[in-house]
């Protein structure tokens, strides 16, 4: 009930701003990875344990990349200039490798849940 007042209440200002409400209440658990060169940046992202997350990958190489990752159980190809949006979570606290798949010599990182 109190999440659906604060949506009432956050729709006119996220409306203007071109954002539903969901949108603005989901802000804080949302974490942007870029890929550039084969690389991931940052390579280490910090998030809160225990929250289900959105994570998107923003890929500003011409060719496209596969995020992957064993321990998050996700994959997915995302095209040269493209984004992809990933719904992991909620993660107990540890550390989630991932890599490119096609770079996988420089496309690394992990996702540490804290």
């Amino acid at each position: 009930m109190k999440q659906a007042f604060a949506s009432i209440l956050l729709m006119p200002i996220a409306l203007c701003a071109g954002f539903s409400a969901s949108d603005a209440l989901a802000a804080d658990d949302t974490f942007t990875l870029t890929i550039q060169d084969h690389r991931f940046d940052p390579a280490q992202l910090d998030v809160p344990s225990g929250k289900k997350l959105t994570l998107v990958v923003k890929n500003l190489d011409a060719s496209p990349e596969e995020f992957e990752s064993h321990d998050l159980k996700r994959e997915k190809v995302i095209a040269g200039k493209g984004n992809a949006t990933i719904s992991i979570g909620p993660l107990n606290p540890g550390t989630y490798k991932f890599v490119g798949e096609f770079h996988e010599a420089t496309a690394q990182g992990q996702i540490v849940a804290k």
